[in-house]
């Protein structure tokens, strides 16, 4: 019997091999950190909120509405890199994932590993980041923690951040629940962040103006329920990019998803550090996008609310959810090709979120 048994007699899943070591793979979003999530922790903590495979958990505790939770961990390098920070990310991380099923994010808590030697100015600066983006997202960040590691254990800071929101009861958005015939549509552009922290390593070979795109997306997501309740999924494109969120949807809804390669946004700037680096703009993490999956006949009117928004402007129409192939992500390319758009397979770039 290939189980074994914990104290209070629930059976879990056999624990990781011994001859098995973590990597940087397991930390890119992609199909080794898939795996992982998979082994070491779904089948320890499985219950139906972390099963659904989403975001955020929609969870209901007997009140009158429903709770989205969600937790993250920010282990950026450097520190400050055009357009953002850790701080900044770490509050825009958490909201985003809670307000990606439809929640309105009220409250955050953040705990802060700091590294022996750390400047306090340093501190001050990524504290007033995170309160400038509170700020914005209209959230409060009500508890917290600190600890200090010895020098060379951090690099500088490492923070978690935890977030709770509340779901109107009239909405239902999920990543299984895209249907054949939506229509798929992206916020922007894509690639922004995961560049502009590259960049920010001097690891492009050129200089570079390219923003990151850290933003909270709550107050668009709002916009975007106002004039349609009927959204069917949502998510933000983070870790392994765009082509891994979408492989992630077509296996939970159990559809397919046609691209349309031209119809996809990317910064000239992306474009070019990608030929460069041999990269593929559609793995590369974004911090302030989103994927909205709609009905055909509520397409337009989503599309016209996001352009009138601040973080919504460039929004554009990328594809369609097909029936067939089933969990597979295809793209019809600029040659009139059709390709298949796999997952993320290990490491592309680390330490960008």
């Amino acid at each position: 019997m290939n189980e074994t048994v914990n104290i209070e007699g629930a059976i879990c899943a056999p624990p990781l091999p011994h001859t098995e070591q973590i990597v940087m793979g397991h930390g890119a979003g992609g199909r080794m950190s898939h795996q992982l999530i998979q082994k070491a922790f779904v089948s320890a903590f499985q219950n139906p909120a972390l099963d659904a495979g989403d975001d955020a958990a929609l969870v209901e505790p007997g009140l009158r509405q429903k709770l989205s939770i969600s937790t993250d961990a920010h282990v950026v390098w450097p520190l400050f890199f055009p357009g953002g920070d850790i701080g900044k990310l770490a509050v825009c991380g958490t909201v985003n994932d809670v307000a990606m099923i439809g929640a309105k994010p009220l409250y955050l808590t953040a705990g802060f590993i700091l590294e022996e030697g750390l400047p306090m100015d340093t501190l001050r600066r990524v504290v007033e980041s995170m309160r400038a983006a509170a700020e914005e997202a209209g959230v409060q960040i009500v508890a917290g923690d600190t600890k200090v590691v010895q020098k060379g254990k951090a690099d500088g800071m490492y923070i978690t951040t935890a977030g709770v929101g509340l779901v109107r009861e009239d909405v239902n958005i999920s990543g299984a629940n895209a249907r054949p015939g939506d229509v798929v549509i992206l916020s922007g552009t894509l690639g922004d962040h995961g560049i502009a922290v590259l960049g920010a390593r001097g690891e492009l070979g050129f200089q570079s103006s390219l923003q990151s795109d850290i933003a909270p997306l709550n107050h668009l997501i709002v916009a975007m329920l106002e004039v349609c309740p009927n959204i069917h999924v949502l998510r933000d494109p983070t870790r392994g990019g765009l082509a891994t969120t979408l492989n992630e949807i077509a296996v939970q809804s159990n559809v397919g998803i046609l691209l349309i390669e031209e119809a996809i946004p990317v910064h000239p700037e992306v474009n070019a550090a990608c030929e460069i680096l041999g990269f593929d703009p559609l793995y590369v993490a974004n911090e302030g996008k989103l994927v909205v999956i709609v009905p055909k006949e509520d397409a337009e009117k989503i599309l016209t609310v996001m352009k009138s928004t601040k973080y919504g402007e460039g929004a554009v129409r990328i594809g369609e959810v097909v029936a067939e192939p089933a969990s597979r992500v295809l793209l019809k390319t600029v040659l009139g090709t059709t390709r298949v758009v796999d997952m993320l397979a290990g490491e592309m770039l680390p330490r960008i979120c």
